[in-house]
């Protein structure tokens, strides 16, 4: 395995030295980087000129130029880049710095939040094939697919954004909004769940009222201007969370299993309301990972000592928990601050900029701030996403399903939960692995029109100035960070393929 990595990389840096080449050539020859100010009237247009002759280093041929980059640029293997200067005499190192965290931001966000989704939804649509839960899936995911990026943001923009804020003022559902909204979740439930009509009308019934009450609720307390989960709510998610991954990883019949995760929610509920004063009045960015931190590493202490002979999946399944339980917390300590937030910030919901100018609030006031400016940007981002994961892990899905060794397990007595969950699923992800490795590189370089929209100046604002003014060093700083990513991508795929087939790495 490692040579075959050294192999790669060594063919991964002749490509990249040679796709640098190519883009360094027809950036230079898309235009003339002068133009502009040869056609202005400004006086002092001829040191204007002069300036970014030296900047851009214009009085040398191109190949020196670029060799000149090259050195620079090949320094990034023993960390000391040195990418140039750009038509305004800017470092483009920090500029790709700040532009790259920016983008990073969007893009991991969406990327998990896609693969999660979509993942779960292709594995529900293979395993209902042919219901209509499936036609709908399928037919969203081609409707995802074909959205124009750019009308989608906009979309968001007027009804996510504007229309929400307006109506934040007075938040209020009438009768008929929550009948409708009950109506269709319990409608999108029941066709997941399948099974005879009996058991679809009682889940329609028991997850119609549910959502019913729950906005009725909402509604009484004005919920959206005063939210909060408090610790009851999230000792009850804390439990269903838990029982959940116990049934889906080793069922609840597995006592060891049960125990350790049974130990690792009540960790997390004791840890949780000892220091959630703490973490509302003096919080700061590493108490929390530290928080974080320690849940997971005793959740895998836990797993680890009261696993037994199921101790894989005790720790598995314990760390899982923790992790969520770690989300959960984190959300109510956002929604606890919400409505402060909202008395500065009245339009809470931003269509522009990674974060607003000049604001003057608490810790966790600017924390929300930087959530809902990342808000639409990574919904248009996951979206476009989803429908590519949905129907690869349907297609990937349905071929496993048809196995032969699948039909062993069933023929054995396995439970159809552990065929789903134990012997389908894990090799259904191999293709999945490649799929995942060249989107999340191709969201880092194909964010253009999403960040132009919201107007985030990330490394496709970054391409796109640099392209408009014909100033080759911000592309190739574009070019550095989104081939250097698709290498690596590429590369943790191949590792992710052993990891998934233990037959690759023999």
């Amino acid at each position: 395995m490692i040579k075959f990595i050294a192999k790669r990389l060594g063919i991964s840096l002749v490509i990249l030295f040679l796709g640098s080449a190519l883009i360094y050539i027809l950036t230079i020859n898309s235009g003339d980087p002068l133009q502009g100010l040869r056609e202005s009237n400004a006086p002092n247009r001829e040191n204007l000129i002069r300036q970014r002759t030296i900047n851009m280093r214009l009085d040398l041929p191109w190949y020196q130029r670029y060799l000149t980059w090259l050195g620079g640029a090949s320094k990034c293997l023993v960390g000391a880049c040195n990418l140039g200067k750009n038509a305004a005499g800017q470092d483009i190192n920090s500029l790709v710095v700040n532009a790259a965290g920016s983008t990073l931001q969007l893009v991991f966000l969406a990327t998990v939040l896609a693969i999660f989704i979509g993942v779960t939804l292709g594995v529900v649509s293979a395993v209902r094939q042919y219901s209509g839960f499936d036609y709908a899936t399928t037919l969203m995911a081609f409707v995802f697919f074909s959205l124009p990026v750019f009308w989608f943001a906009v979309l968001l923009k007027h009804y996510a954004a504007i229309q929400f804020n307006n109506w934040l003022v007075d938040p209020r559902f009438s009768v008929l909004t929550i009948l409708v909204v009950a109506a269709i979740v319990g409608f999108i439930l029941q066709a997941a769940m399948g099974g005879p009509v009996k058991r679809r009308l009682m889940t329609f019934g028991a997850v119609a009222v549910v959502v019913a009450g729950v906005m009725f609720y909402f509604d009484a307390v004005m919920w959206f201007r005063r939210p909060a989960i408090g610790l009851p709510i999230y000792i009850l998610g804390v439990l269903a969370v838990g029982t959940l991954i116990l049934y889906l990883g080793a069922g609840l019949a597995n006592k060891k299993v049960r125990n350790a995760v049974a130990a690792t929610a009540v960790v997390s509920i004791v840890g949780y309301a000892v220091m959630r004063g703490t973490l509302l009045s003096d919080p700061s960015i590493w108490l929390l990972v530290g928080c974080g931190l320690a849940g997971v590493v005793a959740a895998f202490v836990i797993g680890f000592f009261l696993g037994g002979f199921s101790r894989k999946k005790a720790v598995i399944a314990s760390v899982n928990l923790a992790v969520v339980s770690a989300f959960i917390a984190l959300v109510d300590l956002l929604l606890s601050n919400w409505n402060a937030y909202i008395t500065i910030q009245s339009r809470p919901i931003p269509t522009v900029g990674s974060q607003t100018p000049n604001l003057t609030t608490d810790f966790w006031g600017h924390v929300i701030d930087t959530l809902t400016h990342l808000l639409l940007p990574t919904i248009t981002l996951t979206v476009v996403s989803i429908a590519g994961y949905t129907r690869y892990t349907r297609a990937s899905m349905l071929d496993v399903l048809n196995q032969d060794y699948i039909r062993t397990a069933r023929s054995k007595g396995i439970s159809e939960r552990n065929v789903i969950t134990r012997h389908a699923l894990r090799n259904s992800l191999i293709p999945l692995a490649t799929i995942v490795a060249f989107d999340f590189a191709g969201l880092i370089a194909g964010a253009v029109i999403t960040e132009t929209v919201f107007g985030w100046q990330g490394m496709g604002n970054l391409f796109r100035t640099g392209l408009l003014a014909v100033d080759p060093n911000p592309v190739m700083g574009f070019y550095v960070v989104t081939g250097t990513a698709a290498v690596v991508m590429n590369m943790l795929a191949d590792i992710a393929y052993a990891f998934l087939d233990p037959r690759i790495s023999r």
